[in-house]
């Protein structure tokens, strides 16, 4: 298992589809997971440090595990099968719990819980980039800076597509 950080989210045009991008922690290899509108408000508000009136799901998750004494410990990118991601919630006391990637991330950002991916994922869908190319990553993080949550908010319906979570 890979270390992970999640670089953040952005709307990939021209299908108006919204994508996270981790980047492995102990290596050069990019993983974009295209997600729902939801999961990326979720993720972004996260990053951003957003506060609602009411808890998001993702915060109610956090919290119901808290008060029942539970410990989120590490969440894994354990799969990729027929251009689907799959992701598992391990928990303190050894449960695991199957979880859709954009979920296990968005709940991961709010536990400080250490993100993972398995080998097979970053070797199927992991992207190198080489160092000259950096620039260009640095243009997306710039990119990440000026977007805001609102901007997820014309998108369609978590519907399952080919590659999402």
């Amino acid at each position: 298992m890979h270390p992970l950080q999640v670089v953040g989210v952005r709307v990939e045009l021209p299908a108006n589809q919204p994508v996270v991008l981790l980047k492995e922690s102990d290596g050069a290899r990019y993983l974009p997971i295209w997600i729902g509108a939801v999961e990326a408000s979720a993720i972004a508000f996260e990053q951003q440090g957003v506060q609602t009136p009411r808890p998001m799901t993702h915060d109610l998750l956090r919290d119901v595990i808290g008060a029942l004494g539970g410990e989120l410990k590490q969440v894994s990118i354990t799969e990729l099968r027929d251009d689907v991601f799959y992701a598992e919630l391990q928990f303190g006391d050894g449960t695991t719990v199957s979880a859709r990637p954009s979920d296990a991330i968005a709940l991961a950002l709010r536990t400080e819980t250490p993100i993972v991916g398995d080998e097979t994922v970053l070797a199927a869908a992991g992207i190198s980039i080489p160092e000259e190319d950096e620039d260009e990553v640095e243009r997306f993080r710039e990119f990440l800076d000026t977007i805001s949550a609102d901007d997820f908010a014309g998108s369609e319906g978590d519907e399952p597509q080919a590659g999402t979570s």
